[in-house]
């Protein structure tokens, strides 16, 4: 007849048994997993290590800048140079507010009204040509972004103005 303790022997052998293949499967799925992950993870590291070795330094940058941007000259006095305010905000009174501001800075308004457009996100300055320097230091002034030549207005819409200024929300 068997004893209690040869009774018990069978299912620990068993209970260590079943542990060990438990754990080589735990192995082999996180080796399969590993395997899976690994070629997207590895395409991942390599993209961000090629736009980190082929960003710009920033000297680099300031060259291009300066490559890019041809001298200015030199700007009429705020009293000689004519600015259309337009409002591009749809705010009520923005192109009134600002043609006052520009009076307070030395700036002679030609004209305050409405843009084509009432959906600006940004104010802009554009300038007459020969007129760089001038829009220059008017986006300057009034933190002004974005300016550039003459794009959508003609010369005459600005009533003898040299700069127009399209105030955005």
């Amino acid at each position: 007849m068997l004893s209690p303790h040869d009774l018990i022997r069978p299912w620990r052998r068993a209970t260590l048994v079943a542990s060990l293949i438990a754990a080589l499967e735990l192995v082999l799925l996180l080796g399969a997993g590993a395997m899976i992950l690994a070629k997207p993870l590895s395409h991942t590291i390599q993209r961000r290590a090629e736009v980190a070795a082929l960003a710009p330094t920033p000297q680099a940058k300031a060259a291009v800048r300066q490559l890019a941007t041809p001298p200015v000259g030199t700007a009429a006095p705020r009293s000689h140079t004519r600015v259309m305010v337009l409002n591009g905000n749809g705010h009520s009174g923005a192109a009134s507010s600002a043609a006052s501001q520009l009076q307070g800075l030395g700036y002679v308004v030609s004209g305050t009204g409405n843009a084509k457009h009432q959906n600006y996100a940004t104010s802009v300055v554009m300038y007459r040509p020969g007129y760089r320097a001038a829009g220059e230091r008017l986006a300057r002034e009034l933190h002004v972004k974005v300016v550039g030549p003459l794009d959508g207005l003609r010369p005459g819409m600005l009533q003898g103005g040299q700069l127009a200024i399209i105030l955005g929300a």
